[in-house]
């Protein structure tokens, strides 16, 4: 059983690639359960620790111990990547966000929180997560502005440079679309014709979407627009290249609602 298990981990690490040899720029990357105390060890020497690791249930927790080891190895500044919103829209997961911005303020470790609208490939998603259903709904009267990954990426790369700046202005995608209209694109662009249906949620969270909370439309900062992260992702033959640094609610499951058929390709979303 023993052998079994190292000859796992052994393959786990051959996949993984060297960890001993960080990127360019003085930068490191390693693994840690978050079930576990991190060692102060594991950041000691570092200037800056950009988070960008995301648990709906343990967003919280796996922050405090960040926290704390950073804290203890004297860490001089720690940037979160956080959400649009999180402090105006009831939905769990970003009252688990804004309750991890809350700690990192009262942490005592200098800090940089930036927010941003939801990334292209989770707006995508909500599209293509209902590609085996008779037909594709739309939350009724929700707005998204959705941003490219990598230009946040540079966003974060900006602010570890530079020094703790406390919470810096959002950054948006480029141009506010009803999730009717994303979903329509995300449908023609996989070369599919499907009657999208807008699907009225109640709550307070929708009612929260509805009114906009989730957008930033007198910070639309980033360049690339959701018409060319899909000709991208077409390109690539259908394939993502961004990860999910949040989440939004994805539309119920659509009863008599959706009884169109989608046609098209046969190409996956």
């Amino acid at each position: 059983m023993r052998r079994t298990q190292r000859a796992r981990r052994a393959r786990r690490a051959r996949r993984a690639g060297p960890a001993s040899a960080p990127p360019r720029g003085n930068a490191g990357r390693g693994r840690w359960r978050p079930s576990s105390r991190l060692p102060a060890r594991a950041v000691s020497g570092a200037r800056a620790i950009v988070h960008c690791a995301t648990d709906p249930r343990r967003e919280v927790k796996v922050l405090s111990r960040l926290v704390e080891a950073a804290r203890e190895a004297g860490v001089h500044h720690l940037v979160y990547l956080s959400i649009v919103g999180v402090d105006r829209i009831p939905f769990p997961y970003y009252k688990a966000k804004f309750a991890a911005e809350r700690l990192l303020e009262r942490s005592g470790v200098p800090w940089t929180i930036q927010r941003a609208t939801q990334f292209h490939d989770l707006v995508a998603s909500l599209t293509t997560a209902q590609r085996r259903l008779p037909g594709v709904v739309a939350p009724a009267g929700f707005r998204f502005q959705p941003v490219e990954v990598t230009e946040v990426a540079h966003r974060l790369a900006a602010a570890v440079r530079g020094e703790a700046a406390g919470r810096v202005p959002d950054m948006g995608g480029p141009r506010v679309h009803t999730a009717h209209e994303l979903a329509e694109l995300t449908l023609r662009s996989a070369g599919r014709t499907c009657r999208v249906r807008d699907l009225p949620l109640p709550g307070r969270t929708a009612r929260a979407f509805r009114q906009g909370h989730n957008l930033a439309p007198d910070l639309a900062t980033g360049t690339v627009t959701f018409a060319e992260f899909l000709a991208a992702r077409e390109a690539r033959g259908g394939r993502g290249g961004s990860t999910q640094a949040d989440r939004a609610p994805a539309p119920s499951r659509p009863s008599k609602v959706a009884r169109a058929s989608c046609k098209g390709t046969g190409d996956p979303l």
